[in-house]
Protein backbone atom coordinates (compact mmCIF):
# COMPACT_ATOMS: atom_id res chain seq x y z
CA UNK A 1 0.00 0.00 0.00
CA UNK A 2 2.76 2.58 0.72
CA UNK A 3 4.40 2.03 -2.74
CA UNK A 4 0.81 2.58 -4.13
CA UNK A 5 1.00 5.80 -2.53
CA UNK A 6 3.94 6.86 -3.19
CA UNK A 7 3.41 6.30 -6.71
CA UNK A 8 0.27 7.96 -7.00
CA UNK A 9 1.28 10.56 -5.33
CA UNK A 10 4.25 11.02 -7.74
CA UNK A 11 1.67 10.39 -10.73
CA UNK A 12 -0.19 13.37 -9.27
CA UNK A 13 2.22 15.57 -9.36
CA UNK A 14 3.59 14.72 -12.75
CA UNK A 15 -0.19 15.35 -14.06
CA UNK A 16 -0.05 19.03 -12.34
CA UNK A 17 3.18 19.62 -13.81
CA UNK A 18 0.98 19.21 -17.44
CA UNK A 19 -2.04 20.65 -16.19
CA UNK A 20 0.42 23.57 -15.59
CA UNK A 21 2.50 23.37 -18.76
CA UNK A 22 -1.07 23.31 -21.00
CA UNK A 23 -2.78 26.36 -19.28
CA UNK A 24 0.74 27.89 -20.76
CA UNK A 25 0.19 26.15 -24.25
CA UNK A 26 -3.47 25.54 -24.47
CA UNK A 27 -4.92 27.69 -27.73
CA UNK A 28 -7.63 30.30 -27.18
CA UNK A 29 -9.89 32.71 -29.53
CA UNK A 30 -9.41 36.10 -29.95
CA UNK A 31 -12.35 37.64 -28.89
CA UNK A 32 -11.20 40.49 -30.77
CA UNK A 33 -10.82 38.63 -34.16
CA UNK A 34 -12.49 40.19 -37.54
CA UNK A 35 -15.69 38.82 -39.05
CA UNK A 36 -14.29 36.13 -41.37
CA UNK A 37 -14.35 36.70 -45.34
CA UNK A 38 -14.88 33.30 -46.47
CA UNK A 39 -18.13 31.28 -46.87
CA UNK A 40 -19.41 29.40 -43.07
CA UNK A 41 -21.79 27.35 -42.64
CA UNK A 42 -23.14 27.07 -38.75
CA UNK A 43 -24.27 23.55 -38.48
CA UNK A 44 -26.71 22.78 -35.75
CA UNK A 45 -28.51 18.85 -35.69
CA UNK A 46 -31.12 18.16 -32.94
CA UNK A 47 -33.64 15.68 -32.34
CA UNK A 48 -36.42 17.18 -29.40
CA UNK A 49 -34.57 20.13 -28.58
CA UNK A 50 -37.78 22.76 -28.69
CA UNK A 51 -36.88 24.14 -25.11
CA UNK A 52 -32.94 24.85 -26.53
CA UNK A 53 -32.80 25.12 -30.61
CA UNK A 54 -34.53 28.96 -30.18
CA UNK A 55 -31.77 30.33 -27.98
CA UNK A 56 -29.20 28.27 -29.68
CA UNK A 57 -29.86 30.20 -32.80
CA UNK A 58 -30.47 33.66 -31.85
CA UNK A 59 -27.67 33.16 -30.14
CA UNK A 60 -25.90 32.18 -33.29
CA UNK A 61 -27.91 34.99 -35.63
CA UNK A 62 -27.12 37.86 -32.92
CA UNK A 63 -22.67 36.15 -33.81
CA UNK A 64 -23.27 36.92 -37.24
CA UNK A 65 -25.63 39.50 -38.43
CA UNK A 66 -22.93 41.71 -39.19
CA UNK A 67 -20.39 39.96 -41.20
CA UNK A 68 -19.29 40.98 -44.86
CA UNK A 69 -19.99 37.76 -45.77
CA UNK A 70 -23.31 36.19 -44.18
CA UNK A 71 -23.22 32.62 -43.49
CA UNK A 72 -25.77 30.20 -43.16
CA UNK A 73 -27.30 28.79 -40.22
CA UNK A 74 -28.81 24.97 -40.78
CA UNK A 75 -30.76 23.03 -38.19
CA UNK A 76 -31.04 19.26 -39.04
CA UNK A 77 -34.20 18.13 -37.63
CA UNK A 78 -33.51 14.37 -36.61
CA UNK A 79 -36.91 13.11 -36.42
CA UNK A 80 -38.23 15.13 -33.21
CA UNK A 81 -41.56 14.46 -31.74
CA UNK A 82 -42.31 17.73 -30.50
CA UNK A 83 -41.67 21.33 -31.85
CA UNK A 84 -38.37 21.35 -33.09
CA UNK A 85 -38.50 22.28 -36.05
CA UNK A 86 -41.17 24.98 -35.76
CA UNK A 87 -38.97 27.30 -32.87
CA UNK A 88 -35.80 27.07 -35.18
CA UNK A 89 -37.53 28.35 -38.02
CA UNK A 90 -39.47 31.28 -35.81
CA UNK A 91 -35.51 31.75 -34.63
CA UNK A 92 -34.38 32.67 -37.82
CA UNK A 93 -32.62 29.07 -39.30
CA UNK A 94 -32.97 27.49 -42.67
CA UNK A 95 -34.05 23.68 -41.51
CA UNK A 96 -33.46 20.10 -43.23
CA UNK A 97 -35.55 17.50 -42.58
CA UNK A 98 -34.08 14.54 -41.23
CA UNK A 99 -34.24 11.31 -42.24
CA UNK A 100 -33.22 7.49 -40.53
CA UNK A 101 -30.13 6.83 -40.60
CA UNK A 102 -29.15 4.09 -43.28
CA UNK A 103 -27.75 1.19 -42.22
CA UNK A 104 -24.68 1.18 -40.46
CA UNK A 105 -24.81 4.64 -39.08
CA UNK A 106 -25.63 6.19 -36.03
CA UNK A 107 -28.15 9.13 -35.61
CA UNK A 108 -26.05 12.35 -34.73
CA UNK A 109 -23.47 11.50 -37.90
CA UNK A 110 -25.57 10.55 -40.43
CA UNK A 111 -27.28 13.77 -39.38
CA UNK A 112 -23.92 16.01 -39.46
CA UNK A 113 -22.86 14.53 -42.60
CA UNK A 114 -26.27 15.68 -44.14
CA UNK A 115 -25.94 19.20 -42.39
CA UNK A 116 -22.48 19.29 -44.12
CA UNK A 117 -23.62 17.94 -47.66
CA UNK A 118 -26.50 20.85 -47.83
CA UNK A 119 -23.31 23.50 -48.15
CA UNK A 120 -20.74 24.42 -49.95
CA UNK A 121 -19.61 26.84 -47.27
CA UNK A 122 -15.68 26.83 -46.80
CA UNK A 123 -15.45 26.74 -42.80
CA UNK A 124 -18.36 24.11 -41.31
CA UNK A 125 -18.92 25.13 -37.59
CA UNK A 126 -20.76 22.21 -35.56
CA UNK A 127 -22.36 23.48 -32.79
CA UNK A 128 -24.93 21.39 -30.90
CA UNK A 129 -28.38 23.10 -29.33
CA UNK A 130 -27.83 23.44 -26.24
CA UNK A 131 -24.49 25.31 -26.85
CA UNK A 132 -24.92 29.19 -26.42
CA UNK A 133 -22.31 31.13 -28.06
CA UNK A 134 -21.12 34.94 -27.39
CA UNK A 135 -21.29 37.70 -30.41
CA UNK A 136 -17.80 37.38 -31.30
CA UNK A 137 -17.70 33.57 -30.65
CA UNK A 138 -17.77 32.65 -34.32
CA UNK A 139 -15.48 35.12 -35.58
CA UNK A 140 -13.40 34.47 -33.02
CA UNK A 141 -13.96 30.61 -33.55
CA UNK A 142 -13.22 30.51 -37.27
CA UNK A 143 -10.14 33.44 -36.93
CA UNK A 144 -8.67 30.74 -34.22
CA UNK A 145 -8.86 28.26 -36.64
CA UNK A 146 -7.11 30.02 -39.79
CA UNK A 147 -4.68 31.98 -37.48
CA UNK A 148 -3.34 28.28 -35.99
CA UNK A 149 -3.21 26.39 -39.64
CA UNK A 150 -5.43 23.50 -38.13
CA UNK A 151 -7.54 21.75 -40.23
CA UNK A 152 -10.03 21.25 -37.13
CA UNK A 153 -10.33 23.79 -33.64
CA UNK A 154 -12.94 22.92 -31.11
CA UNK A 155 -12.78 25.56 -28.53
CA UNK A 156 -14.25 23.61 -25.13
CA UNK A 157 -17.23 25.59 -24.17
CA UNK A 158 -17.90 26.99 -20.26
CA UNK A 159 -19.71 23.75 -18.78
CA UNK A 160 -22.45 25.42 -16.46
CA UNK A 161 -22.61 23.17 -13.51
CA UNK A 162 -25.66 23.86 -10.83
CA UNK A 163 -26.29 20.97 -9.09
CA UNK A 164 -24.21 18.56 -6.85
CA UNK A 165 -24.10 16.00 -10.12
CA UNK A 166 -22.96 18.56 -11.96
CA UNK A 167 -20.00 19.81 -10.22
CA UNK A 168 -18.92 16.67 -9.37
CA UNK A 169 -18.97 15.36 -13.12
CA UNK A 170 -18.98 18.59 -15.28
CA UNK A 171 -15.64 20.39 -14.83
CA UNK A 172 -13.66 16.41 -15.57
CA UNK A 173 -14.32 17.28 -19.35
CA UNK A 174 -11.76 20.17 -19.67
CA UNK A 175 -9.83 19.18 -16.40
CA UNK A 176 -9.37 15.92 -18.30
CA UNK A 177 -7.07 16.69 -20.96
CA UNK A 178 -6.19 19.88 -19.68
CA UNK A 179 -4.29 17.16 -17.16
CA UNK A 180 -3.26 14.05 -19.58
CA UNK A 181 -2.89 15.24 -22.71
CA UNK A 182 0.30 17.16 -23.54
CA UNK A 183 -1.47 19.81 -26.33
CA UNK A 184 1.78 20.31 -27.68
CA UNK A 185 2.47 16.95 -28.72
CA UNK A 186 -1.32 16.04 -29.70
CA UNK A 187 -2.13 18.84 -32.29
CA UNK A 188 1.13 17.53 -34.42
CA UNK A 189 0.56 13.46 -33.32
CA UNK A 190 -1.39 11.55 -35.70
CA UNK A 191 -1.23 8.74 -33.04
CA UNK A 192 -5.49 8.40 -32.05
CA UNK A 193 -4.47 7.76 -28.28
CA UNK A 194 -3.37 11.64 -28.72
CA UNK A 195 -6.39 13.31 -29.40
CA UNK A 196 -9.05 14.95 -27.44
CA UNK A 197 -12.12 16.87 -28.99
CA UNK A 198 -15.43 18.55 -27.61
CA UNK A 199 -18.51 18.48 -30.37
CA UNK A 200 -20.17 21.01 -28.50
CA UNK A 201 -18.55 23.33 -30.50
CA UNK A 202 -16.40 22.55 -33.42
CA UNK A 203 -14.64 24.22 -36.91
CA UNK A 204 -13.56 22.13 -39.62
CA UNK A 205 -12.29 23.07 -43.36
CA UNK A 206 -14.69 22.08 -45.28
CA UNK A 207 -12.10 20.98 -47.86
CA UNK A 208 -10.26 18.79 -45.08
CA UNK A 209 -13.90 17.51 -43.87
CA UNK A 210 -14.46 16.22 -46.95
CA UNK A 211 -10.84 14.57 -48.31
CA UNK A 212 -10.93 12.77 -44.82
CA UNK A 213 -14.93 11.11 -45.68
CA UNK A 214 -16.63 13.48 -43.14
CA UNK A 215 -17.72 12.20 -39.71
CA UNK A 216 -17.52 8.27 -39.49
CA UNK A 217 -20.72 6.56 -39.53
CA UNK A 218 -20.69 4.18 -36.80
CA UNK A 219 -19.11 6.60 -34.15
CA UNK A 220 -21.18 6.90 -30.29
CA UNK A 221 -17.98 9.80 -29.45
CA UNK A 222 -18.28 11.38 -32.93
CA UNK A 223 -16.02 14.49 -32.05
CA UNK A 224 -13.10 12.55 -31.29
CA UNK A 225 -13.84 9.82 -34.16
CA UNK A 226 -13.65 12.97 -36.63
CA UNK A 227 -10.56 14.12 -35.57
CA UNK A 228 -9.00 11.01 -35.28
CA UNK A 229 -9.91 10.48 -39.00
CA UNK A 230 -8.75 13.48 -39.80
CA UNK A 231 -5.38 12.77 -38.80
CA UNK A 232 -5.57 9.27 -40.64
CA UNK A 233 -5.76 11.55 -43.51
CA UNK A 234 -3.04 13.69 -42.78
CA UNK A 235 -4.56 16.67 -40.96
CA UNK A 236 -4.11 18.22 -37.93
CA UNK A 237 -6.47 19.50 -35.07
CA UNK A 238 -6.66 20.12 -31.38
CA UNK A 239 -8.68 21.38 -28.36
CA UNK A 240 -9.10 24.79 -27.18
CA UNK A 241 -10.05 27.23 -24.35
CA UNK A 242 -13.59 28.50 -25.62
CA UNK A 243 -14.59 29.38 -22.17
CA UNK A 244 -14.79 32.99 -23.51
CA UNK A 245 -16.93 32.21 -26.75
CA UNK A 246 -19.69 30.03 -25.91
CA UNK A 247 -20.90 28.34 -22.63
CA UNK A 248 -23.25 25.15 -22.27
CA UNK A 249 -25.26 23.55 -19.59
CA UNK A 250 -25.37 19.72 -20.55
CA UNK A 251 -27.69 18.51 -17.91
CA UNK A 252 -30.23 19.80 -15.91
CA UNK A 253 -30.06 17.23 -12.98
CA UNK A 254 -28.30 13.72 -11.52
CA UNK A 255 -30.55 11.10 -13.53
CA UNK A 256 -30.02 13.26 -17.27
CA UNK A 257 -26.27 13.31 -16.48
CA UNK A 258 -26.31 9.89 -15.58
CA UNK A 259 -28.06 8.78 -18.77
CA UNK A 260 -26.06 11.41 -21.04
CA UNK A 261 -22.44 9.46 -19.17
CA UNK A 262 -24.22 6.07 -19.28
CA UNK A 263 -24.41 6.24 -23.18
CA UNK A 264 -21.47 7.50 -24.07
CA UNK A 265 -18.57 6.24 -21.40
CA UNK A 266 -18.06 2.83 -23.09
CA UNK A 267 -16.82 3.99 -26.04
CA UNK A 268 -14.27 6.47 -24.07
CA UNK A 269 -11.70 4.45 -23.83
CA UNK A 270 -11.72 1.44 -26.63
CA UNK A 271 -12.70 -1.85 -25.00
CA UNK A 272 -13.60 -2.86 -21.63
CA UNK A 273 -10.10 -3.99 -20.18
CA UNK A 274 -8.62 -0.49 -21.75
CA UNK A 275 -11.44 0.85 -19.81
CA UNK A 276 -10.67 -0.90 -16.41
CA UNK A 277 -6.90 0.27 -16.65
CA UNK A 278 -7.55 3.68 -17.15
CA UNK A 279 -9.98 4.10 -14.19
CA UNK A 280 -7.85 1.59 -12.18
CA UNK A 281 -5.15 4.37 -12.71
CA UNK A 282 -7.27 7.48 -11.64
CA UNK A 283 -7.84 5.66 -8.96
CA UNK A 284 -4.10 4.84 -8.00
CA UNK A 285 -3.57 8.83 -9.28
CA UNK A 286 -6.13 10.35 -7.18
CA UNK A 287 -7.96 8.47 -4.95
CA UNK A 288 -5.46 6.20 -3.45
CA UNK A 289 -2.93 9.52 -1.83
CA UNK A 290 -6.76 10.75 -0.51
CA UNK A 291 -7.18 7.67 1.43
CA UNK A 292 -3.57 7.79 2.51
CA UNK A 293 -3.87 11.46 4.04
CA UNK A 294 -6.84 10.51 5.60
CA UNK A 295 -4.72 7.85 7.68
CA UNK A 296 -2.06 10.36 8.51
CA UNK A 297 0.37 10.00 5.09
CA UNK A 298 2.43 12.87 4.35
CA UNK A 299 3.10 11.22 0.90
CA UNK A 300 -0.66 10.39 0.30
CA UNK A 301 -1.43 14.55 1.16
CA UNK A 302 1.59 16.02 -0.91
CA UNK A 303 -0.30 13.40 -3.73
CA UNK A 304 -4.05 14.47 -2.57
CA UNK A 305 -3.16 18.31 -2.95
CA UNK A 306 -1.32 17.64 -6.03
CA UNK A 307 -4.79 16.87 -7.94
CA UNK A 308 -6.92 19.16 -6.50
CA UNK A 309 -4.55 22.05 -7.33
CA UNK A 310 -4.24 20.56 -11.06
CA UNK A 311 -7.93 20.27 -10.48
CA UNK A 312 -8.15 23.70 -9.04
CA UNK A 313 -6.18 25.36 -11.87
CA UNK A 314 -8.66 24.03 -14.54
CA UNK A 315 -11.46 25.66 -13.04
CA UNK A 316 -10.06 28.62 -12.82
CA UNK A 317 -9.21 28.95 -16.18
CA UNK A 318 -12.59 27.32 -17.41
CA UNK A 319 -15.26 29.53 -15.02
CA UNK A 320 -16.01 26.02 -13.09
CA UNK A 321 -16.02 26.57 -8.99
CA UNK A 322 -12.48 26.44 -7.75
CA UNK A 323 -13.58 25.75 -4.45
CA UNK A 324 -15.28 21.83 -5.91
CA UNK A 325 -11.92 20.59 -6.32
CA UNK A 326 -11.76 19.87 -2.53
CA UNK A 327 -13.43 16.95 -3.50
CA UNK A 328 -11.82 15.53 -6.77
CA UNK A 329 -11.20 12.29 -5.59
CA UNK A 330 -15.10 11.81 -5.14
CA UNK A 331 -15.33 13.23 -8.50
CA UNK A 332 -13.10 10.56 -9.40
CA UNK A 333 -15.17 7.75 -8.23
CA UNK A 334 -18.37 8.87 -9.85
CA UNK A 335 -16.46 8.71 -12.95
CA UNK A 336 -15.68 5.27 -12.25
CA UNK A 337 -19.47 4.50 -11.31
CA UNK A 338 -20.72 5.93 -14.82
CA UNK A 339 -18.49 4.15 -16.53
CA UNK A 340 -19.30 0.77 -14.62
CA UNK A 341 -22.57 1.60 -15.54
CA UNK A 342 -21.89 2.29 -19.26
CA UNK A 343 -20.26 -0.93 -19.59
CA UNK A 344 -23.23 -3.21 -17.65
CA UNK A 345 -25.61 -1.52 -20.29
CA UNK A 346 -23.45 -2.21 -23.17
CA UNK A 347 -23.65 -5.76 -22.40
CA UNK A 348 -27.55 -6.25 -21.34
CA UNK A 349 -28.26 -4.26 -25.05
CA UNK A 350 -30.16 -1.51 -23.30
CA UNK A 351 -28.27 1.69 -24.22
CA UNK A 352 -30.62 4.10 -25.73
CA UNK A 353 -30.59 7.89 -26.65
CA UNK A 354 -33.96 10.21 -27.08
CA UNK A 355 -35.49 7.18 -27.67
CA UNK A 356 -32.93 5.22 -30.00
CA UNK A 357 -30.54 2.72 -29.26
CA UNK A 358 -27.04 3.29 -29.42
CA UNK A 359 -25.99 1.14 -32.19
CA UNK A 360 -26.31 1.46 -35.59
CA UNK A 361 -28.02 -0.81 -37.87
CA UNK A 362 -26.75 -3.57 -39.74
CA UNK A 363 -25.46 -2.86 -42.94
Amino acid sequence: MRAAVTVGSILAGASLALTVDNLRRVRVPDPAAAPPRERVAVLVPARDEQEQIGGCVRALRAAVERWPVPAEILVLDDGSTDATAAHAREAGARVLDGAPPPPGWLAKPWACRRLADATRADVLVFVDADVRVARHGLAATVDLLRRSGLDLVCPHPHQLAVTPAERLVQPLLAWSWLATLPLGIAERSPRPMLTAANGQLLAVDARAYRAAGGHPRAAVLDDIALLRTLKRHGFRGVVADGTGVASCRMYRDGQELRAGYTKSLWAAFGTRPRAGAVIALLGLVHVVPAVAALGGSRVGLAGYLAGVASRALAARRTGARVADAVAHPVSVLVLAALTADSWRARRAGTLRWRGRPVTPAAA
